[in-house]
């Protein structure tokens, strides 16, 4: 598939600013990546590849995703930590009626204060990107990671 060079390096832009927006803890700035009806879900391999429901994290539109950042920002106590996204060059797999199918391998490490950096999260983004507004915008966000577990718990989006 041939995709423009200005939209594939368009694409390549949004992945790096979502990943600076979330390892800089902007979480406020989280929910206009995605499109208001966007759908953002964290999902075992397994239970994606069998097409199975079950998620860790499924937010469906703005309000939700926004919900969550108030949870991050206001209410969920835990002990801090840093993320650092390392993300693949996307692959774009089709561009049909304005929507780019894009997947991505994501590598997310975090360092908890005065313990050493551990492997938090792996695997691929799956996603579905649009233009809206005069930018792109992820309609669909599906971060599918290979692991077993996620450690303790999910507080800040992958």
């Amino acid at each position: 598939m041939s995709v423009p060079a200005e939209l594939r390096q368009r694409i390549t832009d949004l992945y790096a600013a979502y990943a600076d927006c979330i390892d800089a803890e902007r979480f406020d700035e989280w929910p206009e990546f995605f499109t208001e009806n966007g759908w953002y879900r964290v999902v075992a391999r397994e239970n994606h590849d069998r097409g199975l429901p079950l998620s860790v994290l499924s937010l469906k539109g703005k309000a939700m995703m926004k919900d969550r950042v108030y949870g991050i920002t206001s209410t969920i106590f835990h002990a801090p930590y840093y993320q650092r996204h390392i993300i693949s060059v996307p692959a774009l797999t089709s561009l049909e009626d304005g929507v780019t199918a894009a997947s991505t391998n994501y590598l997310v490490i975090r360092t908890k204060r005065d313990m050493a950096a551990d492997v938090y999260n792996v695997g691929r983004y799956i996603d579905e990107i649009v233009e809206e507004g005069g930018g792109l915008k992820f309609r669909k966000k599906f971060c599918v990671y290979d692991n077993d577990l996620v450690p303790n718990s999910l507080i800040y989006p992958i």
